[in-house]
C-alpha cells in the first residue's frame, strides 16, 4: 500500500504542524519537513536542498513572523518561491496557512502588502456570496484565529472563498488542488500558547482588531475544533483532486493500450 507523502514548509521554531499533523497521521501519512528557520541567514538556499517534487503528494506551507517580501533578511524566501512555482505547475495539491497562503500568492505573481489593520485573535469570516457550488464550501460564517499584518491579493485565475470587513481576502482556491488561507485553521491550544509567548515578547501587534492575551488564554475547545475540522475538509478536498487526476491518467493509459 502506497503511503501519502506530506511535506511541510516550516518557518518558525516550535510551531509544529498544528491540528493537521494529527489528522494526517491518522490517515497513515508519512510526514517530512523543511525547517527554513534553522538555516543560516547569511547563506542562500540551493534548490537541491529542497525535496524532489516527485516525492511530495501534498504540500502544506505553514505560517511565520517574516514578510514574504523580506528576501534581504531571509534569502531562502527567493528559493522557496522558485520551488513553489515548479511544484504548483505540476497540479499537485497544496495548502497555504497565513504566511503560507501569502507565499503561494506571491509565487504566482500576486501582490502581498500591508493590510490597513492588523488582525489578531478570534474573528468572524464570511463565505463569499458568489462562490460556485463546485468550489470548496465554507459555512456562511465561521469564527477563526487571525494573526497577521499583511495580506495577499487573489492570484490570477483564483476564486475568493472568504472575506470580512477588516481584510477582504481571507481565503482563495486555485483549480481544485490549491487552497490558501489568511487565517490559522490549524490552531491548537499549544500553537496558540507559542504565538502568545512570541507576541508578548515582541509586542508588534496593536489596534482595534487585536484581542487581548487574557481573552485568548481563555479560548474554549470548541473554538479550535471548528477551524480544525475546516482544515481537515480542506485536506480531503485537495487530495481528491489528485485522485481524480490519477484516475484520468490511468484511464488514458488503458485507452492507449
Amino acid at each position: 500500500m502506497k503511503h501519502l507523502k506530506v511535506h511541510y514548509f516550516q518557518h518558525i521554531a516550535g510551531e509544529g504542524f498544528g491540528s493537521c499533523g494529527t489528522y494526517l497521521k491518522s490517515m497513515g501519512a508519512q510526514l517530512s519537513a523543511t525547517e527554513f528557520f534553522a538555516l543560516p541567514l547569511d547563506r542562500s538556499l540551493e534548490i537541491e536542498a529542497l525535496p524532489n517534487i516527485e516525492d511530495v503528494d501534498l504540500l502544506i506551507i505553514m505560517g511565520g513572523t517574516m514578510s514574504v517580501n523580506d528576501e534581504a533578511n531571509f534569502p531562502w524566501l527567493k528559493m522557496e518561491k522558485r520551488w513553489l512555482r515548479r511544484y504548483l505547475a505540476t497540479g499537485k495539491p497544496a495548502i497555504g496557512l497565513c504566511l503560507g497562503g501569502q507565499m503561494i500568492a506571491t509565487a504566482l505573481g500576486a501582490n502581498v502588502s500591508r493590510n490597513p489593520e492588523q488582525e489578531l485573535g478570534w474573528t468572524t469570516v464570511y463565505k463569499t456570496p458568489s462562490v460556485q457550488k463546485d468550489c470548496f464550501q465554507l459555512p456562511d460564517e465561521l469564527e477563526v484565529m487571525q494573526w497577521h499584518s499583511e495580506t495577499f491579493e487573489i492570484p490570477k485565475g483564483a476564486v475568493r472563498l472568504a472575506e470580512n470587513a477588516v481584510c477582504m481576502n481571507q481565503m482563495y482556491q486555485i483549480g481544485k488542488n490549491v487552497l490558501g488561507f489568511q487565517f490559522h485553521p490549524e490552531i491548537t491550544p499549544e500553537v496558540l500558547r507559542l504565538f502568545i509567548d512570541n507576541e508578548e515578547h515582541d509586542q508588534v501587534f496593536q489596534g482595534p482588531y487585536v484581542q487581548s492575551f487574557n481573552t485568548l488564554k481563555k479560548s474554549k475547545s470548541e473554538q479550535f475544533n471548528a477551524s480544525n475540522q475546516l482544515l481537515n475538509r480542506a485536506i480531503d478536498y485537495v487530495l481528491q483532486s489528485q485522485k481524480r487526476s490519477q484516475s484520468l491518467s490511468q484511464l488514458k493509459i488503458e485507452k492507449e493500450c
